[in-house]
């Protein structure tokens, strides 16, 4: 994956700039318990730094003039959730589930850097202690479909890594595609996997400030460059491909430790449909393989996946929400289905032959899924 920080650094433990609107004269927090969180191109105001934990709302502004986002972070700077790609002028809201603790709120002008951030704390015992054995299902259901696909891309990964040690250039190319379904399909919550993603995935326009290409870039997108770029499998590679299949054998392990929620769920596949819209969509994603519509499937596959399993809970709270998440994950798939290359099978037109026009009309039946999904978290925790 990309440009989306998986992990927030470190260092970004100095706050910047931060604004906080707690003891002002604005109220306190929305009309229905929500916190407002107003963002800038300079601040990132909370109505309020204190609230119960449990299920939290953000309503989120976008007063600025770039596009933004928003995470609630751990103290570690690990994501407890977040909302990407809000517009200017737009408006949106995120829904948790958040233990008792300290966190902080960041806003992302740009989408770059660590972000303007407020301190919070989520006050009490867990709210959220009543349980749902419908939504405990869910979840249990999706941990076990993760699994299976991190175990099915194994002797696929191994088959890639395999020619490329091999220095079979031909065969890599034909198996590099496949051997990504199964992680694409799980990158709903590929957050919970640590730092797996940044390894397997990260392209190289996604390292971190002060990370050499030379020696920190990894994963699939490395290798992906070498094959049809660079057209050449040295040392460096073939280490690589050992490193890679290191990593997703970690991966498999970390899936039932992985922390994964209804919320998690819901949101997640939201995020993922944001990625889709900002960079398989344009292309960014394999921009050298132009594989992209594979990804592109396994991500609404798994997207897909995550709907259907919270659907019988999402249904009674929401039942027009779920009958439009319905209808539009049918059309994006039957739009994305017309560039299969045979019936059936899981090839895909190479997307440098797919056109502006096209490219639109993918783009826009993603936002319109994108849209009510954003609002699937909500209708889980009602």
């Amino acid at each position: 994956m990309p440009t989306r920080p998986h992990q927030m650094p470190a260092a970004a433990a100095a706050l910047a700039a931060v604004t906080s609107l707690a003891g002002c004269a604005q109220k306190a927090a929305g009309g229905d318990g929500a916190i407002r969180v107003t963002a800038s191109d300079s601040s990132c105001a909370v109505s309020r730094t204190e609230f119960p934990a449990g299920r939290l709302t953000l309503d989120v502004a976008n007063k600025g003039t770039t596009v933004t986002e928003v995470y609630v972070l751990f103290p570690d700077d690990r994501i407890a959730a977040e909302r990407e790609n809000i517009g200017p002028g737009t408006t949106t809201s995120i829904t948790a589930e958040i233990k008792a603790g300290d966190y902080a709120i960041a806003c992302k002008p740009g989408m770059k850097g660590d972000g303007i951030r407020q301190k919070v704390t989520a006050t009490g015992a867990h709210a959220a202690a009543k349980r749902s054995p419908a939504a405990d299902a869910a979840v249990a259901a999706y941990r076990g479909y993760v699994l299976a696909q991190a175990r099915e891309t194994l002797p696929k990964a191994r088959a890639f890594a395999d020619a490329v040690k091999a220095g079979d250039m031909a065969s890599a190319k034909k198996l590099y595609a496949p051997s990504r379904v199964g992680w694409e399909r799980t990158e709903p919550v590929a957050e919970s996997f640590g730092d797996i993603d940044p390894k397997v995935d990260v392209r190289e326009d996604g390292l971190e400030a002060g990370q050499d290409p030379a020696e920190d870039w990894t994963g699939w997108h490395r290798l992906e460059k070498a094959l049809w770029q660079d057209g050449r499998i040295g040392d460096r590679e073939k280490r690589l491909a050992d490193r890679l299949m290191t990593d997703l054998n970690t991966w498999v392990k970390k899936v039932g430790q992985a922390q994964i929620t209804p919320t998690s769920m819901a949101n997640g596949a939201k995020s993922l449909l944001d990625e889709v819209a900002r960079n398989k969509v344009t292309g960014e994603e394999e921009r050298y393989s132009h594989t992209d519509l594979v990804d592109f499937k396994g991500n609404l596959e798994g997207a897909r996946k995550s709907y259907d399993l919270l659907k019988p809970v999402a249904s009674k709270n929401d039942p027009r929400l779920t009958a439009q998440l319905d209808t539009r994950f049918d059309a994006l798939n039957t739009l994305l289905d017309t560039y299969r290359t045979a019936k059936g099978g899981y090839g895909f037109t190479s997307y440098d032959q797919v056109g502006r026009r096209q490219r639109k009309d993918l783009s826009d039946a993603v936002n319109a899924l994108a849209e009510p999904l954003s609002k699937l978290a909500a209708a889980v925790v009602k």
